[in-house]
């Protein structure tokens, strides 16, 4: 999203304050393709309940980074090493994150998905990967 920071900034808050609530109460309930990532603020220290889209992969989670990595939640998993992913009601803790190409993101979804992602030119892709039990 190459927006002026200003605009960015309000754009942002505008959809922390509308578009979250909504979609985090889609989450919690396991309606929609919507999960919520559990994150600790770095600065507050407050938990802090984030909607996002997530593909299940083997050994964690693939995400698509809508708004870029300079938005709270991702600086705030990265700080921590990692967060928990609330995945149809199940929580998964996460103490990785990779970044990895385009293509690999993509392929990650399911096709109705990839669609959207690949008609919105969506080309920032992560991978969250599960703590492994010694």
């Amino acid at each position: 999203m190459n927006l002026p920071p200003r605009i960015r900034k309000a754009w942002l808050t505008l959809i922390k304050h509308t578009l979250n609530p909504l979609t985090r109460r889609l989450a919690r309930s396991s309606i929609g393709p919507f999960s919520l990532i559990r994150h600790v603020g770095r600065r507050s220290g407050k938990t802090y309940e984030t909607p996002l889209i997530v593909a299940p992969i083997c050994g964690g989670f693939m995400i698509e980074l809508t708004y870029g990595h300079d938005v709270d939640w991702y600086k705030n998993m990265v700080a921590a090493g990692g967060g928990t992913v609330i995945h149809r009601g199940q929580a998964y803790v996460i103490d990785q994150i990779e970044r990895v190409d385009t293509q690999t993101g993509l392929a990650a979804f399911p096709p109705s998905q990839r669609f959207v992602l690949r008609l919105f030119r969506r080309t920032h892709f992560e991978k969250l990967l599960l703590r492994q039990e010694p």
